[in-house]
């Protein structure tokens, strides 16, 4: 810890502040809020602090301000870019006892929320009183609120729906100096100077430290369609999601997995969890689409099924499953969710999850396939399709460790820049983090990345909050 007072002398100051049960410095705990999902990197922090008031994240900041100290805030540890890791030691700020729903306000169709609450926690909350929050990352029900803030977090019915940001009205946040502020205000409309509350979402909590957010809800629509569509080739697959779109369906879910994807996530589910998949993959089939539907109405449901039926026929696909029960849709849904961690558990990975304009999807899976046989790789494509965000788990297996480091990095280069070139972008919802830190450039012209330098510098002068992310 680069400061001018001892390790020892800071424990003590935040015993002082959240009392010494909320204060740790065994390796143990140190190892753990040094890691998180992003690869095999480990990050010890110098302590680790667990705050459960705002005011005590705001003595916490102004201590740290005075004395240079690097924080770091964390969620839950779910990331996939290293966005929260303490690169730079000093203190994690763990913010997991800011888990409380405040207030669910069913008139307004509003929800104020702390930022530690799990995400499917929340859902369900809302769901209980027939409203619906829609953003559901794969992680929700490990995964925190403030990450999702962080990230931007979408998920599947992001296609639908709308992502994080598209549902946050207001936001209580600590700034690098302790000072403590609201973003904007619990209204629908406000154009009362500049959003601060958007630039706080996605910002991988550089700016500052939310302990309070604001939401608004949607009703619970009460009605889905599910089905699961087998094509030929993942080109294929790719473009049958636009003429979808094209026809006048708009899908609360169209989700991609390729077929090694639903091969490793059967497997993982078998063996690792006892869970039973009832789903065969026949031969020559290589890629499958994950759509649903919902509404509150069966017969307009029946109808954007039928017309997504028509659409397919001019597609090379295999037998279309319908699920017919409320447990084979969870049981569509649980391998959809699982392809991440089935992955993980059988390679270590390097998690990519890039986007495109939907149009040129089959050009980016094939690009990416072209780039790993050049490069001595192995992928596993999944993701968002309905929305162009492409998940690409990039496997390890028997490669080495020089290879691992160097060569693969050239190849994750070329993916970005072919998908710079297709008109996208590095990332959807994993964020920056030290993961995609040296790919910025590609993507963003050096008038861009100035202007990103300069909001941080204003809010964190010193610098001490989330240091070298995203930049």
């Amino acid at each position: 810890m680069q400061v001018g007072v001892s390790l020892t002398h800071i424990h003590s100051l935040m015993a002082e502040i959240v009392g010494d049960a909320y204060v740790f410095a065994d390796e143990s705990i140190l190892r753990q809020h040094g890691s998180d999902e992003t690869e095999d990197y480990c990050f010890p922090p110098d302590l680790v602090v667990k705050p459960g008031t705002t005011e005590e994240v705001s003595r916490i900041m102004r201590l740290c301000d005075q004395h240079g100290i690097v924080v770091t805030p964390r969620g839950a540890g779910t990331g996939l870019s290293g966005g929260a890791l303490p690169t730079q030691g000093g203190i994690v700020l763990a913010m997991e006892r800011f888990n409380k729903i405040i207030n669910i306000d069913t008139l307004n169709l509003q929800a104020i929320v702390e930022p530690g609450v799990i995400t499917e926690v929340f859902q369900d909350a809302v769901k209980a009183l027939d409203l619906f929050y829609p953003p559901d990352p794969s992680s929700k029900g490990s995964c925190f609120i403030g990450g999702n803030l962080a990230e931007n977090a979408g998920g599947p019915k992001a296609v639908k729906y709308g992502v994080t940001r598209d549902y946050v009205l207001n936001l209580e946040m600590v700034l690098p100096n302790g000072e403590v502020i609201w973003t904007g205000a619990n209204v629908l409309k406000n154009s009362t100077g500049y959003n601060l509350t958007q630039l706080m979402i996605g910002s991988e909590g550089t700016l500052g430290i939310i302990t309070k957010v604001v939401f608004k809800l949607r009703a619970y629509p009460q009605k889905d369609v599910t089905m699961l569509v087998p094509f030929r080739s993942s080109e294929e697959a790719c473009r049958a999601i636009a003429a979808i779109f094209i026809a006048g369906i708009s899908p609360s879910g169209m989700e991609f997995m390729e077929r090694s994807a639903i091969e490793k996530t059967k497997k993982y589910l078998e063996d690792k969890l006892n869970y039973k998949v009832n789903i065969e993959v026949p031969d020559g089939i290589e890629a499958h689409l994950l759509i649903e539907l919902d509404g509150n109405d069966d017969n307009q449901l029946m109808s954007e099924a039928e017309k997504v039926y028509e659409v397919l026929e001019g597609f090379e696909t295999g037998e279309i499953l319908l699920a017919q029960t409320s447990q084979q849709k969870e049981q569509l849904w649980k391998l959809r969710r699982n392809v991440s961690p089935a992955v993980n558990a059988y390679s270590l990975t390097k998690s990519e999850d890039v986007v495109v304009p939907r149009a040129n999807l089959p050009d980016l899976v094939k690009g990416i396939k072209e780039i790993g046989s050049k490069f001595g790789f192995n992928s596993v494509c999944y993701g968002h399709l309905g929305d162009g965000n492409l998940h690409i788990n990039i496997m390890k297996e028997q490669m080495s460790d020089e290879q691992w480091d160097n060569g693969v990095n050239e190849g994750i280069e070329q993916i970005f820049k072919l998908v710079v070139s297709l008109g996208g972008t590095l990332s959807g919802e994993h964020g920056i983090g030290i993961a995609k830190r040296p790919y910025m450039h590609l993507a963003n012209a050096p008038a861009k990345i100035d202007l990103m330098r300069g909001i941080k510098q204003v809010f964190d002068p010193k610098g001490i909050l989330n240091p070298g992310k995203i930049f």
